[in-house]
């Protein structure tokens, strides 16, 4: 999965032409680490319909500030420029695929 910025997220995010998921997240959380494998391996598998992306909160303060997040990890879902998914919080990979059934 690969990683974006504030400098890049207008470029690799709002102006993508599929679905992408934003994985808000920083070294020092556990839940975090913990649902990362769980994320790459649903990067491996429906990459093809929805990117997956990683955004460390603490290196790029002003993107996730304007998104609104105050905890993480946090997903969102961007399609067309706009949130149109948030799933808040570490869950198992059977509970995340439920919640991103729509985008792939």
């Amino acid at each position: 999965m690969k990683s974006v910025t504030d400098a890049d997220f207008e470029e690799q995010v709002l102006k993508s032409d599929k679905a992408v998921l934003v994985d808000y997240w920083a070294k020092w959380c556990a839940p975090c680490r913990q649902i990362a494998p769980i994320l790459e391996e649903i990067a491996a598998e429906h990459g093809d319909k929805l990117e997956i992306v990683k955004m460390n909160v603490d290196e790029n303060p002003l993107t996730p500030g304007q998104a609104g997040i105050t905890g993480i990890p946090a997903l969102h879902v961007f399609k067309d420029g706009e949130v149109v998914k948030q799933i808040l919080g570490a869950k198992p990979k059977a509970a995340l695929l439920r919640e991103l059934a729509d985008f792939i």
